[in-house]
C-alpha cells in the first residue's frame, strides 16, 4: 500500500475544493440570467400601471387599440407639454454647456414626439391633453423660479426622474400593443427618452443616491 505524503494528500484536496467550487460557479451563473429577467420581469409587470379611460379595446385599421396603447399617446404627449418648454429653459439659462447640451436634446426630442403623438391621436381618434398636468405646472414653476447652478441641478433632477419613470412604459407598451402606429410612436420613444437621459446624466448634476426616492 502506498502512503500518500502530506503534501500530495493537501493537494488532491485543493484540487477537489476547485472543481467543487467551479461547479458552484456554473450552476450559479445558470440561475442568475432565470433569477434576474424572471423576478425583474415579474416586478415590471406587477408595478408599471396606466390610467384606463374605461374604452376598453378598439377595432382600427393599425390593429387593436387598447385603453393603455390610449394612455401611452396621451403621456407622450403630456411629456412634451412641460419637457419640451424646460429644456427651452436649459437651452437659455444653463450655466454650463452640458446642461445646455441637454437642452437641445430635450427640445429636438420632444418637438418630434409632440409631432408623432398628434398624428397617432388624430389617426386613433385619441384626445390629447392640451396643457400640463398640476404635478408638471408644478414642477415648471420650481424650474422658473431657480437661478444658476441650482437651476442646473434642478432641471437634471427633475427630468431624469420623469424620463426614468417613464422609460419602463414605452418598455411595456413596446412589448405588448398590437397596433402599428403606437408600436411606431413607442420604437421612437424608446430612442429618444433613452437619449435624453444620457445627456441628462451628462450633466454631472443627476444625484443618483436620491433618484428614485420620490
Amino acid at each position: 500500500m502506498r502512503i500518500l505524503s502530506n503534501s500530495a494528500t493537501s493537494g488532491r484536496a485543493i484540487a477537489t475544493g476547485l472543481v467543487v467550487a467551479a461547479l458552484v460557479a456554473t450552476l450559479a451563473a445558470l440561475l442568475l440570467p432565470v433569477q434576474l429577467f424572471g423576478e425583474t420581469a415579474a416586478a415590471a409587470t406587477t408595478t408599471l400601471t396606466y390610467d384606463d379611460d374605461g374604452g376598453g379595446t378598439v377595432s382600427t385599421r393599425y390593429g387593436p387599440l387598447t385603453a393603455m396603447d390610449r394612455d401611452f399617446v396621451r403621456k407622450v404627449k403630456l411629456a412634451g407639454l412641460w419637457e419640451l418648454p424646460s429644456g427651452r429653459m436649459a437651452q437659455q439659462r444653463g450655466t454650463t454647456a452640458d446642461v445646455r447640451t441637454a437642452g437641445d436634446h430635450l427640445v429636438a426630442g420632444h418637438t418630434e414626439l409632440d409631432r408623432r403623438s398628434n398624428e397617432a391621436g388624430r389617426a386613433l381618434g385619441i384626445e390629447l391633453p392640451t396643457e400640463p398636468n398640476v404635478a408638471q405646472q408644478g414642477w415648471l414653476g420650481q424650474l422658473k423660479g431657480a437661478q444658476g447652478k441650482e437651476f442646473d441641478a434642478l432641471f437634471a433632477e427633475l427630468l431624469r426622474r420623469a424620463h426614468g419613470k417613464v422609460f419602463g412604459l414605452v418598455a411595456l407598451v413596446r412589448d405588448q400593443t398590437k397596433n402599428t402606429m403606437v408600436r411606431a410612436l413607442a420604437d421612437r420613444a424608446n430612442d429618444v427618452v433613452l437619449d435624453h437621459i444620457t445627456f441628462l446624466e451628462k450633466t454631472g448634476r443627476v444625484d443618483f443616491n436620491t433618484l428614485h426616492s420620490s
